[in-house]
């Protein structure tokens, strides 16, 4: 029962073709240590399923993926993901662009074993003339034509989560949960990394346990990785870091992903650190106010 595993031997299990889930939203919660992990290794030919932020233009940027489907890629602040931004326009990948909520029902559907979840979301819109692969069909009780959205089946799921166990619970405290649990259940394997490592008996006090919201079946490793979802925010224990979203912004503008990946983030999540200006000055960013 114990899943506690280093960020390498975690990724590993990743392999070139398959398909990912990435967890959090633009610029929260990113697993973005297991995502430096990635970059280090060879495996590339991805596709990325993602509300995405750096965590998918990175990858874009290193050339690790095939496919993107994504509901938006952004940082917020800087509207346009500069990585993904790049690779569109340039034509070096392939996307599928979905509305928020279609993205929810592929994730549902996959995580409950079946094709496709009917419903009116895209019906009339270019999201279907874009995505030739989404269908719309005939209601069997009526005369309305529904979308089929097809299940998103995920080889692996990367999340970053507050809190786990070496069993695998995993326990998230942020505001929002936004759609890590469907992640989780939608993928064959689930790779979380967190901030705290705890045991077991931690979830039995009071009512922290009504913040783990999945199985721990669904968790097939856990990575102690604390500041690992920097550049983004993991609330309640830091904010988004904006210079370094920044410096990562220039360094696309630049034409020189190659370099950042060399000087920043480096050979190991201890050499990032390092880059960022150590796991205190990560811890002390302050939470934005939305």
């Amino acid at each position: 029962m114990n899943k506690l595993k280093s960020p390498a031997d975690a990724i590993s299990a990743i392999k070139s073709g398959m398909t990912i889930g990435i967890g959090g939203w633009g610029p929260r919660r990113k697993p973005m240590a297991l995502i430096r992990e990635l970059l280090r290794s060879d495996v590339s030919d991805l596709t990325v399923v993602a509300y995405g932020g750096a965590d998918v233009g990175q990858l874009c940027a290193a050339g690790k993926v095939k496919k993107v489907i994504f509901a938006f890629v952004s940082l917020d602040f800087i509207p346009l993901e500069p990585g993904f931004r790049k690779a569109r326009e340039s034509g070096a990948i392939e996307v599928t662009e979905i509305d928020e909520g279609m993205m929810l029902l592929g994730l549902r559907a996959a995580a409950w074993r079946i094709p496709f979840i009917p419903t009116n979301i895209g019906l009339g819109t270019d999201v279907i003339v874009n995505a030739p692969e989404i269908k719309v069909i005939d209601s069997p009780y009526d005369d309305k034509a529904w979308v089929a959205m097809p299940a998103l089946k995920l080889d692996v799921a990367l999340i970053h989560a507050n809190r786990a166990d070496r069993r695998g619970n995993c326990q998230i405290t942020s505001p929002d949960l936004y759609m890590d649990d469907w992640f989780a259940r939608a993928a064959e394997q689930t790779i979380v990394s967190c901030e705290e490592l705890v045991e077991t008996e931690f979830f039995h006090a009071g009512d922290e346990a009504r913040s783990v919201h999945w199985e721990r079946s669904q968790t097939s490793a856990v990575v102690h990785i604390p500041g690992g979802a920097h550049p983004s925010s993991c609330s309640p224990h830091y904010g988004h870091d904006v210079g370094a979203f920044k410096a990562y912004a220039t360094a696309i503008a630049e034409g020189g992903f190659s370099d950042y990946q060399r000087e920043v983030i480096g050979a190991s999540e201890a050499d990032y650190q390092r880059s960022a200006g150590g796991l205190e000055k990560i811890q002390a960013l302050p939470l934005p106010v939305y």
